[in-house]
Order: C-alpha cells, then sequence, then structure tokens
C-alpha cells in the first residue's frame, strides 16, 4: 500500500512540475559536474524568469 502511495505521489509531482529542482540537479550532474548547480532559490527566480520574460501572448 505505501508503495502505491509513494507512487502516485512521485507522479503528482512529475504532473504538477514539483520536482522541476531534482530533475535540473540530475541532469546538471550528469552534464556539467565541473559547474556548481544553481542553488534552490536560484533556480526558481530563473525559472519565473525564463517563463515571463519576452512576448506572452498568442497574437
Amino acid at each position: 500500500m505505501l508503495h502505491v502511495l509513494r507512487a502516485g505521489w512521485e507522479g503528482l509531482r512529475q504532473i504538477t512540475g514539483d520536482d522541476a529542482f531534482e530533475r535540473y540537479l540530475e541532469r546538471h550532474n550528469r552534464l556539467h559536474r565541473d559547474v556548481p548547480p544553481l542553488s534552490r532559490e536560484e533556480f526558481y527566480a530563473s525559472e519565473l524568469d525564463r517563463k515571463w520574460s519576452g512576448v506572452n501572448r498568442c497574437c
């Protein structure tokens, strides 16, 4: 039962993007071992900047 709940929780985190920082760390450690990763705060600030900078409309 605990395994099912844990899998459901991880699935929900993936769908909502709550695991974005953990995924970033995994990818960063795989591709950029020589560069220190961003802190959690720096990562979320950069994600907000990426999401909201530039044109944000369809037309």
